[in-house]
């Protein structure tokens, strides 16, 4: 199953954010902006790859001695193979046209599968793909094994997480400091943030901070306004999706566990409302 790929977005606001030289300067609206790119090291027990450009790393059954260190130049995060989960899962702020921070924000504490004792016993490595801006992580056990797919971007579809056990696994989402679940007035749909406007020029330029949860044959059990929880069946996945993937007018993802990127991209053919305007946390 691959990740959503990410896209390059259009004008929203009536000035969007180019890169030139490390400056921020404004462009017409409606002209097109490109991300200035991402570039994932990964350490894993101590020793840190970070292939040349367009070269991949590749890593087999490694034996793990601690967490997997992830360092990307627009989100980095840490996965702790004692738990199999995902932790400070934070973007950057590095400059860039898309990026919705202008300094480095945890969006979620953690993703953590919950698993027992048995089923995360004798963790390892089994398989480690990193090459430029996108990563593919998998962790096994003889019970059953979760694979993790990143993309080192400012916003997009760019992480999610796929448990493959015998029977469902439930995950839990824990958002970062001031961050928030609310639900969007534009669309009817639960969005995250911070509640913080876009700044359209200078040096602290950037998007209004959005995102959702993107299951695929996952149910939602708990939502509160800085936690949820999803049961998610094997094949099935959780996603997180940034920018303006996160509030456009989809009508979500098929109960597909197979081979499904292909029939679930929208490849930002639908229409994009406008920023919320003062979201309210979810039982503020």
């Amino acid at each position: 199953m691959g990740i959503h790929t990410m896209k390059r977005s259009t004008a929203i606001l009536a000035t969007v954010l180019v890169a030139s030289a490390g400056m921020l300067f404004a462009a017409p609206a409606g002209a097109k902006t490109t991300s200035v790119g991402g570039d994932y090291a990964v350490t894993v027990n101590g020793t840190t790859y970070n292939a040349a450009a367009g070269k991949e790393t590749k890593l087999r059954d490694v034996a793990l001695s601690g967490p997997i260190v992830v360092t990307g130049r627009n989100n980095t995060f840490t996965i702790d193979p004692a738990t199999f989960g995902v932790y400070d899962y934070t973007l950057t702020g590095a400059p860039d046209t898309q990026r919705m921070v202008a300094a480095p924000t945890v969006v979620f504490a953690s993703k953590v599968p919950t698993l027992t004792a048995a089923q995360r016993a004798g963790a390892r490595l089994s398989r480690l793909e990193v090459k430029d801006d996108s990563l593919v992580a998998i962790l096994e056990t003889s019970a059953g094994k979760l694979k993790v797919q990143a993309k080192d971007g400012a916003q997009g579809g760019i992480f999610q997480m796929e448990p493959e056990f015998a029977a469902p696994v439930e995950i839990v989402h824990t958002l970062g400091p001031g961050l928030f679940y609310f639900v969007n007035e534009f669309t009817g749909k639960i969005n995250f943030g911070d509640g913080t406007d876009a700044v359209t020029s200078g040096t602290a330029a950037h998007q209004m901070l959005l995102g959702k949860d993107s299951p695929q044959v996952a149910t939602k059990t708990l939502q509160t306004a800085t936690v949820t929880k999803w049961l998610v069946q094997s094949g099935g996945r959780m996603g997180g999706v940034l920018g303006e993937d996160a509030i456009e007018l989809s009508a979500g993802a098929t109960n597909c566990t197979s081979k499904c990127q292909a029939q679930n991209r929208i490849n930002g053919s639908l229409p994009v409302p406008p920023n919320p305007g003062n979201p309210t946390p979810i039982g503020g």
